[in-house]
């Protein structure tokens, strides 16, 4: 098959305009077209009164060779890729050890499930409740009920990504097309199929959560055990070396498992586990983040700028933005995490913090667009001295973000035009708030660093000449965000285990290796597949008397 890339076409044309484009692109008859499909769908909004599909097409042909030869200086016109899945190996029948997978978000999920389809029948052991009752907890703390700082957004079956926009995109270099795998995984966990093909894919957490379900029983299905509520409290480890070699596992239940291959997906809010390891010696570095506040406008007025008349079409849905700024300071302020239709949602897993973040379903219909406005911030300049002081700034910031919301798990919350200005808020606007348990009018600039204020003060003007209305006096900010990644680094060599601790496997955002459900389950099959390669060469070794 050929695959046919950047092929634009009206946003209203009709059901012919794809075949004909392909003829007309190849200069063939409708004869020598045997079947087309679609592999991926994008728009060109940046002239919202023609807006533009932009479609790459996959394409078979009764004269192929000879196509592929007239168009050989067309980079437009290549060879589909073979994107298939294939397994790097298939577990022994005398599997010696099994292996073990720390954390259950989309990282471990995917790390788990690799694992299993191969054969070697993990054990997965997660610290939160199963997707179901997290669920129940996670919605009653947003309803005013205590906070269980062991199921929350941030810990439980699904990890943080279940309770955000369930966005499946990222810029990660994806050579292997792992990136395929996860979305025919989704989809036969009961996805929607669209996610195969349109350009920026979504789920939202209502399906996410039966999907999590569903993937986690085909797992067990295949001989894998998982275990919930059971933490993972310290590391046996042995001397080897100039480093250390993983023996076994200490557990929250004061039961200790036996353990030589673990892959470490524990995602980016884990911090006494990243506590635990530092003090065992095994090697963090400290990684930028980011800092800021959750923004609020009415959903109609983003999708009015981004699309003017064609605003509704569901072909393009709830319209998203991306917004980078740098600043006179050399910082750099952007949007993160831009949920369309969404809601701000209450985002703490530990008592006396408040954390923001960003959530939406499928439909994306709700009144309010929300984005995280962020700062860069950097070990070197912010927070140097220790691997695990950025941790540190995060719970300094979230503490005073719960006492400006009232120490009642609100959030402190300001207008931008007040913002701009420099003043507390003392009643809203348009814009009504979608953050529960609720929030707390104030100066926000009271929770966070001076430069960052001052950074988002004046990104915000910027970002209005390419949003009209994005600086409008009644929207709203929301603090904080503070969990924009991973605030240290598990570093790995190029075999994906530990630098300094042979069998412990470091991977996806809580490691520093992913950035969000995409990027996290294609780093939980690169890591599967090294650990299977590795297990596999040992066996060969010890069959080998070696």
């Amino acid at each position: 098959m050929l695959r046919l890339t950047d092929i634009k076409l009206p946003l209203n044309h009709n059901e012919q305009a794809l075949e004909l484009a392909i003829l007309g692109k190849l200069a063939i008859a409708k004869e020598q077209l045997i079947a087309f499909s679609m592999f991926k769908r994008g728009y060109d909004a940046r002239n919202n009164r023609d807006i533009q599909l932009i479609y790459t097409l996959d394409v078979e042909l009764s004269n192929q060779d000879q196509l592929l030869e007239k168009f050989a200086g067309d980079p437009h016109v290549r060879l589909t890729p073979d994107m298939t899945y294939k397994f790097v190996t298939q577990a022994p029948k005398n599997l010696q050890h099994r292996p073990v997978v720390v954390g259950l978000g989309p990282c471990g999920l995917f790390a788990a499930l690799i694992l299993a389809q191969m054969g070697f029948k993990p054990i997965v052991l997660e610290r939160g409740k199963a997707v179901r009752e997290r669920t129940k907890d996670t919605f009653g703390f947003w309803r005013k009920q205590p906070l269980n700082p062991e199921s929350n957004v941030q810990f439980g079956e699904g990890g943080a990504g279940t309770f955000s926009d369930g966005k499946l995109y990222s810029q990660v270099k994806d050579r292997k097309h792992y990136g395929r795998k996860v979305l025919h995984e989704f989809v036969a966990a009961g996805a929607p199929d669209e996610i195969m093909y349109v350009s920026k894919p979504h789920i939202g957490t209502f399906k996410l959560v039966n999907m999590v379900e569903k993937m986690r029983e085909q797992i067990i299905s295949l001989g894998g055990e998982i275990r919930f509520s059971t933490r993972v409290e310290k590391l046996d480890l042995v001397a080897k070396g100039k480093g250390f070699a993983l023996k076994g596992l200490h557990l929250s239940d004061d039961k200790y498992l036996e353990a030589k291959q673990v892959i470490l997906a524990v995602g980016h809010s884990a911090r006494d586990t990243f506590a635990s390891l530092y003090e065992q010696g095994v090697y963090i570095e400290a990684k930028p983040f980011s800092v800021g506040f959750r923004i609020e406008h009415e959903q109609s007025m983003i999708d009015q700028c981004r699309f003017g008349e064609n605003a509704g079409n569901p072909i393009l849905g709830a319209a998203d933005y991306k917004l980078v700024h740098h600043c006179k300071s050399g910082r750099t302020v952007y949007s993160f995490c831009m949920c369309p239709g969404g809601t701000v949602v209450a985002a703490a897993s530990e008592p006396g913090r408040v954390v923001t973040n960003g959530m939406s379903q499928y439909s994306r219909h709700e009144r309010n667009a929300n984005s995280a406005i962020v700062v860069g911030i950097t070990p070197e300049k912010d927070y140097p001295g220790h691997p695990l002081a950025g941790i540190d700034l995060q719970r300094s910031l979230e503490e005073m973000a719960f006492s400006a919301g009232g120490e009642n798990y609100h959030a402190p919350a300001q207008l931008i035009g007040d913002f701009l200005a420099g003043k507390s808020s003392e009643a809203l606007g348009e814009v009504n708030p979608s953050y529960t348990p609720g929030v707390t009018l104030t100066d926000l600039s009271k929770v966070v660093p001076d430069f960052v204020s001052e950074a988002i003060r004046e990104a915000i003007p910027a970002f209005n000449r390419q949003i009209k209305g994005f600086a409008k006096s009644d929207g709203l900010l929301t603090g904080v965000e503070t969990r924009t990644s991973s605030p240290i680094c598990i570093k790995r060599s190029g075999d994906y285990q530990s630098v300094n601790v042979e069998g412990l496997y470091p991977a996806g955002e809580g490691a520093g290796y992913a950035g969000g459900i995409w990027s996290a389950g294609i780093d939980g099959i690169r890591v599967a597949e090294a650990l299977a390669l590795a297990y596999e060469q040992s066996q060969e070794a010890k069959n080998a008397g070696v």
